[in-house]
């Protein structure tokens, strides 16, 4: 069968979906590309949601990942606002929009992210209680932002992860009170552990927002629509305004689930199974972005990766394989974060347990440093914080899985790609 005689169809409209229609575009593929999204905006970036945008310093258009004209141009079937509720994997169609048009694939790409988990708790449908993961949010939260930094106004924030800290920077900028109420022991513990989680937390308070730690949020509480304080496990009532949630995001995996397609275990990270060419237990259907759960070589284990660079990387990698091309997706996993004046970029893969100690190199007392993450003498992670141009290094110091010696690795004069070698 030729490639015009073929249809393939990819499902979820962000960066991952945007970016493997793309590509199969460049890679010269002359078939059908039908690309359903569930929200009615263009494709777009979720960074800026948390970063420039929220801070009205990029403009809407900014986080757009083409122009509208050019899913025309590029002859997109693009369906904003549909969503898909069915895959027949015997007919192998799928089912979407208020009408239940059906489309045949010859190829699937589920690319459906992920959403933010949601409070459990009395309070959660007052007007001020928000979540960020869509462009509708983000312009929400802004507004909110804007107002709270006008009135002095309170925000707490549930969850010290990326989108927490990143929100909480904001909010102060725009002159708002915060509030962070963590169940662990520092901002983003289960990711960089205590040392570097104190970091984050002293640049915050260094800023002006207060942490709560050890605790829950168990009750927002209101009048007459409106938040006007939270209470936390351990007794505490905490001042707001309004209440943001952000504590994580759960892969959108319903529709696959649906389909009888694996599904990771949650204690895994969740996820849709995917092998090494980001195919399902389907051979005619792939993941790729937030929801795939994939193996990874390198580390030796599944991950489901929720950053940026694994949508800009992913939805290529699975486009490239749905056209038969010999690809595995072993991409060093990578993401970055902007707050106040710190900037980092994290590479590669270190969960807790999985590491001996952390070496870092230059001055954390100043926030210009690399941290790494290593076990049995080699690197497994490496976070650069306002020091530039050494990813690269970084990761290569990561894939060559080479033994280095921690006095090496604290050396600032020690050239990094000579570790590698």
């Amino acid at each position: 069968m030729v490639d015009a005689d073929q249809t393939f169809v990819i499902v979820g409209g962000g960066l991952a979906g945007a970016k493997a229609a793309e590509t199969l575009r460049a890679e010269g593929f002359t078939g059908r590309v039908i690309l359903i999204c569930d929200e009615r905006d263009h494709p777009y970036e979720r960074p800026p949601l948390s970063k420039g945008y929220l801070l009205g310093k990029e403009e809407r258009d900014s986080v757009f990942v083409h122009e509208p004209a050019w899913y025309a141009a590029n002859d997109i079937e693009l369906h904003l606002g549909q969503t898909v509720d069915a895959i027949d994997r015997a007919a192998r169609t799928v089912r979407f929009g208020e009408d239940g048009t059906v489309a045949r694939y010859d190829k699937l790409l589920l690319a459906t992210g992920a959403e933010p988990r949601r409070l459990d708790i009395p309070g959660t449908d007052l007007a001020g209680v928000h979540h960020l993961r869509r462009l509708a949010h983000a312009e929400r939260l802004k507004h909110v932002l804007t107002s709270l930094g006008r009135d002095n106004g309170h925000l707490v924030i549930a969850g010290a992860g990326w989108i927490g800290l990143e929100v909480a920077a904001a909010a102060r900028e725009y002159g708002a009170e915060v509030t962070v109420v963590h169940s662990g022991p520092t901002p983003l513990h289960h990711v960089l552990g205590p040392e570097l989680g104190q970091l984050f937390a002293d640049l915050h308070r260094d800023h002006g927002v207060r942490f709560h730690f050890g605790s829950r949020l168990t009750e927002i509480v209101g009048q007459d629509g409106m938040v006007l304080a939270a209470r936390t496990d351990d007794g505490e009532e905490h001042p707001a305004h309004d209440v943001l949630a952000a504590i994580g995001a759960a892969p959108r995996v319903a529709l696959a689930e649906a389909a009888g397609l694996e599904i990771a275990e949650r204690a895994r990270g969740g996820g849709i199974v995917v092998d090494e060419r980001l195919r399902t237990s389907d051979p005619d259907i792939y993941a790729a972005g937030d929801v795939a759960s994939f193996p990874h070589s390198l580390f030796e284990t599944s991950m489901r990766v929720e950053h940026w660079a694994n949508a800009l990387n992913g939805g290529p990698a699975a486009a490239r394989c749905m056209l038969g091309r010999d690809v595995t997706y072993d991409r060093v996993p990578y993401f970055f974060s902007d707050q106040y004046d710190l900037g980092m970029e994290y590479s590669g893969w270190a969960p807790p347990g999985s590491y001996d100690q952390v070496v870092i190199r230059g001055d954390a007392s100043r926030r210009e440093f690399i941290a790494f993450w290593v076990k049995e003498g080699r690197v497994l992670a490496g976070m650069n914080v306002n020091v530039w141009d050494v990813t690269d290094k970084i990761q290569q110091l990561i894939r060559s899985r080479a033994r280095v010696s921690t006095e090496a690795l604290a050396d600032p004069h020690a050239p990094l790609d000579s570790l590698a070698s």
